[in-house]
């Protein structure tokens, strides 16, 4: 016990010497600007920005989104059973993932020969494509890229899925406005060998967008079967119109029964159009086919957009499925 004064007075100076070595000195906080992400697709909105030293929930850093809403009526519409009596689910898509499934599908990319054959006005693109919340998206922006003035996307299942005869279902929720054409449809597997019309085409469905009462209609939709004809393009085609609204509304389903006889077109299990092809000359629809999804801006058939047409749109599809 000697000395113990001694040692007390020292641990009573040692204390806050210590503790003033290990006090850590605060850092100031340096604001940063962020951006809300209400779609959560890793995109911020430029018009709405937040700033704040730490990201707050919900928000980016960038703010490179141009369309911050997610689609409307995302639940709304027709739907389709995914079993039906005497048939087998042959293949499906229902979007499930957080990206477009490359083992079934191909992105096209440019503007193709000619606008695609078409004088279409986008140059399509990887980026314009997402899959997210079960649904595929496919946006056409106006933004320049490969001397075009707009861009979209343009997918295949070419040599990743071909097949012939079946029952094919595609839900949707269509895009609007003049200049606006969004296509579900088949291509003969052959047309490298033999090329377009000889290899046959199946539109499922096409819409020529536009406020008026013509061909350029948001609640009207078309379907087309196109062969060769002794060298010459042969098309028959029919159509089908809401009573009301448009197809941007809500969610449809397209569908065509495909057997060796004929093909049939519904809208929302309504029949419209049908075809028959056991002539010879139709023998382009006894092959196998590849399906295609696309969203094109202008060319022949819908036009240039004008003042009217809204951009960016999208082309949303829930599910395509196949039954034999």
């Amino acid at each position: 016990m000697k000395n113990s004064g001694f040692n007390i007075l020292l641990f009573a100076f040692f204390i806050p010497l210590t503790y003033s070595a290990c006090k850590k000195e605060e850092t100031p906080c340096v604001k940063t600007t962020w951006y809300l992400d209400a779609d959560a697709d890793g995109l911020g909105d430029k018009s709405k920005p937040y700033e704040a030293c730490e990201r707050p929930v919900g928000y980016v850093s960038n703010s490179n989104d141009d369309n911050d809403e997610p689609p409307k009526n995302i639940n709304k519409g027709y739907s389709t059973p995914a079993t039906y009596p005497n048939m087998k689910l042959l293949w499906a898509d229902e979007f499930d993932g957080t990206s477009l499934n490359e083992k079934f599908w191909n992105y096209e990319i440019g503007n193709g020969d000619n606008g695609w054959g078409n004088k279409e006005l986008q140059y399509y693109k990887k980026e314009n494509t997402t899959v997210k919340d079960g649904y595929l998206t496919i946006q056409a922006k106006s933004e320049s890229a490969g001397n075009q003035v707009y861009t979209s996307s343009r997918l295949t299942t070419q040599n990743k899925f071909n097949f012939k005869y079946g029952r094919i279902d595609i839900r949707a929720l269509l895009p609007k406005g003049q200049g606006i054409w969004p296509a579900l449809w088949m291509l003969g597997k052959n047309i490298p060998q033999v090329n377009w019309p000889k290899c046959g085409e199946i539109d499922i469905m096409e819409m020529i967008g536009g406020n008026g009462s013509g061909a350029g209609s948001d609640r009207t939709t078309y379907g087309t079967a196109h062969w060769d004809n002794s060298g010459q393009h042969a098309q028959y085609g029919g159509n089908t119109k809401l009573t009301s609204g448009t197809f941007n509304d809500e969610f449809h389903v397209f569908s065509i029964v495909w057997d060796e006889k004929k093909i049939a077109w519904y809208l929302d299990d309504k029949q419209f159009h049908i075809i028959d092809t056991t002539p010879s000359g139709l023998s382009e629809f006894q092959e196998e086919y590849f399906l295609l999804v696309n969203l094109a801006v202008g060319g022949d058939w819908p036009g240039r957009p004008d003042g009217t047409t809204v951009l960016p749109q999208q082309l949303v599809v829930d599910y395509i499925r196949v039954f034999q």
